[in-house]
């Protein structure tokens, strides 16, 4: 038996399982070096990568988020761009525009496309929401299809590809709502939370002192790649899957199953990219438990990240203070518990 609970001869996919949980490792390690606590913003960064899906980091000013991703940057060997969004950002500040150039040679003008931001393989889209709908929209399709379609042409970009986005939850002057569709693009929606009194203690130490500390790129866009397609093979038995969805659908005030809260409490319920990324988040927390099989105990661990950005409540759910978390928290205690089935 190998690490991995599963026999040799029943995977050649053993070697890439462990070497996907040696680079988190490396890589958590290596962020460690400068980010105190915040382990668990940093394993769902780090899941939402592998699961090649981009995540959106919700917190007040000074829990570091953007510090986050920088270091995540600086630990793997990808190319990094950060996008300050601003109210008079334009949808050209990111996807690029065709500008006029004159050839030396012959002294004659053309067009040439100069590429934005967006094509680097991994972006800091700082404070998304606030620039305007049209220019967090320049976004929807690099997030979707990994390209950009600038002046009736298509450009691919270089994988792996993955948003990072962050925003500030309270601060509203200014701001605009990221729409629904855009929300659903984001595989995560990380809550970042203020650090335990030890940890901002260290935090003071390290930043008003002469601590420095330089991160050394551990982890390359061929491992990265190469651990994606690694998860892609990690079986999901049928009583999972069965879970999966019976969570989702019921979480949907207008299915016959619904919960029998969900028509009071819920608005619109999740679509089925949230079933996806449930299974694919599963996936690779599977592997980084050392198990090569995703269980329940996957989805339920993730559950709050990947739907909290997924349900609206209702306005009664609102007004009394009921949160998505909170609603979260009652599917997960209402659904039962499946038998496992063997594969």
């Amino acid at each position: 038996m190998t690490r991995f609970g599963i026999r040799p001869n029943e995977s050649s996919d053993s070697k890439g399982a462990e070497r996907l949980v040696e680079a988190y490792q490396t890589v958590a390690g290596e962020i460690g070096k400068v980010i105190v606590g915040q382990n668990d913003v940093i394993e769902q960064l780090m899941i939402a990568i592998l699961a090649r899906g981009h995540c959106l980091l919700e917190g007040v000013p000074g829990l570091a988020k953007t510090l986050i991703v920088r270091c995540l940057s600086a630990a793997m060997d990808l190319s990094f761009r950060r996008i300050q969004f601003t109210p008079d950002l334009m949808p050209a500040d990111i996807t690029g525009t065709d500008i006029i150039q004159e050839e030396p040679d012959t002294g004659r003008r053309r067009l040439v496309f100069e590429k934005g931001p967006v094509f680097a393989q991994m972006i800091l889209a700082d404070e998304i929401n606030r620039a305007p709908p049209k220019t967090q929209a320049a976004l929807l399709e690099a997030m979707q299809e990994h390209s950009a379609t600038i002046g009736g042409r298509t450009y691919k970009l270089e994988e792996p590809f993955f948003v990072l986005a962050t925003q500030n939850p309270i601060e509203q002057e200014g701001t605009y709502p990221l729409p629904e569709a855009q929300r659903d693009r984001f595989l995560f929606q990380v809550k970042v939370d203020y650090p335990n009194r030890e940890q901002e203690r260290e935090i003071i130490n390290r930043t008003t002192g002469a601590f420095e500390v330089d991160l050394s790129p551990v982890v390359g866009a061929a491992e990265i790649i190469a651990c994606q397609q690694t998860v892609l093979k990690v079986p999901v038995p049928p009583h999972v899957t069965d879970f999966v969805l019976d969570f989702v659908r019921r979480s949907r005030p207008g299915d016959a199953n619904a919960f029998p809260f969900a028509r009071e409490l819920i608005e619109w319920g999740p679509g089925p990219r949230a079933s996806q990324n449930l299974i694919l988040a599963a996936k690779v927390r599977a592997l980084l438990q050392r198990r090569y099989h995703a269980t329940t105990d996957d989805v339920q661990a993730l559950a709050h990240p990947i739907l909290r950005h997924r349900i609206v409540p209702t306005f009664n759910a609102e007004a009394e203070g009921i949160t998505v978390d909170m609603i979260v928290n009652r599917m997960l205690a209402a659904m039962p518990r499946p038998k496992a089935r063997v594969l």
